[in-house]
């Protein structure tokens, strides 16, 4: 393998996991060209057609796919060698990513963030505020908080605490449709669609369904335009006191929180520092 094929297999890469150019620009952060180009090369380098290109999209040949499991090894390996250095960094410097849903990103860590910022200004956060889940293993993130029920990768995870969930709406909104209601909940809606992993029982099923959204600071956005009703964890009550919960609903539990960061990491004083405040200021939240 040529040393300038190093350069080529990241796109390699990105082309097979999106499975088109552009999709693969957007993954790489360069553009439609870039990627066509360094795809040319590399087979030129090998000699030998690695994607079948249609309409469709880009598809290994049997050139590709031998070349594949290879590549991915090596990714694997060139992430491993990151991980053991950075573990042996003992400095509280430096920068370190940190993913987490959009719903607890500004009202609640936006704040703790400040606050770690004030204490250790020479450490860098990289935020990704995502609804997906970012891999620890993957090298697509250091650090990730975590709304979930049970975690299964093979990382470093603190359990925090058990999330207690409401049902929420404006005061405006209960004041003026909560007393006219049926007892099942005729005449109010829902904003989003409830998720009976977080719920045992749903309130109100004859309820209707508007204006769905899976983002939590979206559905409080809505929430505070008196839109209707959804559930909410508790710990938003002090950010949103335009919202109450529903008179006579009883609260509910929820998704655990978790702290996750790659075993290599557990030790680099950086993410050490950055978890620890984290996860201090986070049970004083649910202390409140």
């Amino acid at each position: 393998m040529r040393a300038f094929d190093w350069e080529l297999l990241p796109f390699f890469l990105a082309v097979v996991r999106a499975g088109s150019l552009r999709s693969a620009a957007h993954q790489t952060n360069t553009s439609y060209g870039t990627v066509n180009r360094n795809i040319q090369a590399l087979e030129a380098s090998y000699g030998a057609r690695l994607f079948h290109r249609s309409k469709r999209g880009f598809a290994l040949t049997a050139y590709g796919e031998a070349l594949l499991p290879i590549v991915e090894e090596a990714e694997k390996s060139v992430i491993a060698a990151r991980r053991r250095v950075e573990g042996l960094d003992k400095v509280a410097s430096g920068s370190l990513r940190f993913s987490l849903s959009p719903t607890f990103a500004y009202d609640i860590i936006a704040p703790i963030i400040g606050k770690f910022h004030q204490k250790y200004p020479e450490i860098d956060i990289e935020i990704q505020l995502t609804a997906e889940i970012e891999s620890i293993n993957d090298d697509k993130t250091d650090v990730s908080l975590r709304a979930a029920m049970s975690v299964s990768e093979d990382v470093i995870a603190r359990k925090l605490f058990q999330l207690k969930l409401g049902i929420y709406a404006s005061n405006e909104y209960i004041a003026k449709h909560v007393p006219n209601a049926g007892p099942d909940g005729e005449g109010l809606s829902w904003i989003g669609a409830t998720n009976p992993n977080w719920s045992a029982t749903v309130a109100f099923p004859k309820a209707d369904e508007r204006h769905k959204t899976s983002d939590g600071q979206m559905r409080a956005s809505l929430l505070n335009a008196h839109c209707g009703m959804s559930h909410m964890p508790t710990m938003f009550e002090a950010a949103n006191p335009n919202l109450s919960r529903i008179p006579g609903t009883e609260l509910t539990e929820g998704p655990w929180l978790w702290i996750l960061l790659h075993s290599d990491l557990q030790k680099t004083i950086r993410v050490r520092r950055f978890v620890d405040f984290l996860t201090k200021e986070m049970l004083a939240l649910k202390g409140r």
